[in-house]
């Protein structure tokens, strides 16, 4: 089908643009290339349609009130203890957006800029590309970063890559919102992963370097359950699962099942870990789609990436990259 391209705003002297991808099924997605964030998903239902992320009408609010709201979170996704880093011997402090962490890569990371965007019409594709300069948020390397949006049938993929001239880390990661009922908070939906283990928060929330069994917390999540607890009282969730080695990737990693049991979302990915959050501090002051007010769980995200603050954790799965080793990185969502 054809791709329909329309300009949603503009963010300093660049254009932003959307991009409308319809499937088949009738599925609807549209992108916008801020951040390359997925503004809005429609999903055929019994009666018509129902929209299934959280996001804004217009552009304007993802500047000023988007807690990345469908977009991409680079160079580093999630938190990064001290601002700062060790490689090959310097120290690169990073500015930091979180106290005295980075959260997300910074205040003008991936997800805060405008990416050049090109049709595939053919594949039902759209093709993303950022190049990030040397220093950017204080990383070191020249990055030439590409993010891939195919959807076919229910299904959307996404295909990350980077490339780099120099040592640096990199961990991106998709930070959707989805609320795939009709209520104003996702607490009645139904989750499961495939995890036996989750990285141990400190205070700050950012790990401890411990990989910590699930078994008889809140994060064993291994068969499915609400997001609350036995007394019925919400549960926060703003956690990092291993994600059980060994696993085969055609399996999905994640299945949340709505409360009228109508929409299913799976999730796979060649990721190490999955971070399980549930809009703990989700209070958007303006309007979302269609007039909708977003507070405390109005939304799940289910954000497959390496594990948070790597970079100080040598055990964990390693996220620095390099000439000679490309970033890769796919996941595929369902939602039906």
């Amino acid at each position: 089908m054809a791709i329909a391209v329309s300009t949603f705003g503009s963010f300093g002297d660049k254009r932003v643009d959307q991009f409308r991808l319809v499937s088949e099924t009738g599925v609807r997605v549209d992108l916008i290339s801020y951040g390359v964030a997925v503004r809005d998903w429609r999903v055929p239902v019994s009666g018509g349609e129902r929209g299934v992320v959280l996001g804004f009408d217009s552009f304007d609010a993802y500047a000023e009130h988007s807690p990345h709201f469908g977009s991409l979170a680079g160079r580093v996704a999630n938190r990064i203890k001290g601002a700062s880093f060790d490689l090959n011997g310097k120290t690169y402090k990073l500015p930091a957006n979180a106290g005295d962490l980075q959260l997300h890569g910074g205040a003008e990371g991936l997800g805060r800029q405008v990416w050049d965007g090109q049709v595939d019409e053919a594949n039902n594709t759209v093709r993303f590309t950022h190049f990030s300069p040397d220093g950017a948020m204080g990383y070191p390397g020249n990055v030439n970063f590409s993010a891939t949006y195919t959807l076919r049938g229910n299904r959307l993929r996404l295909e990350l890559s980077a490339t780099t001239d120099q040592p640096t880390p990199i961990s991106l990661v998709q930070h959707q919102y989805f609320n795939l009922g009709t209520s104003a908070d996702v607490l009645d939906h139904t989750i499961q992963v495939n995890s036996s283990a989750y990285t141990e928060l400190g205070a700050d929330l950012a790990p401890t370097g411990a990989i910590l069994p699930s078994r008889g917390t809140i994060y064993d999540l291994r068969q499915p359950r609400s997001m609350r607890d036995a007394a019925g009282q919400p549960v926060d969730y703003d956690i990092g699962m291993a994600l059980d080695t060994g696993r085969s990737t055609s399996e999905p990693i994640a299945t949340v099942v709505a409360p009228g049991k109508d929409l299913t979302l799976k999730l796979w990915s060649d990721r190490p870990g999955v971070q399980v959050y549930n809009g703990v501090w989700t209070d958007i002051p303006v309007p979302g789609l269609d007039g909708k007010s977003y507070g405390k769980h109005a939304g799940f995200c289910l954000e497959d990436q390496a594990f948070a603050d790597a970079v100080h954790n040598p055990h964990f799965p390693n996220v620095i990259y390099a000439p000679e080793r490309p970033y890769r990185h796919w996941c595929e969502f369902e939602i039906a």
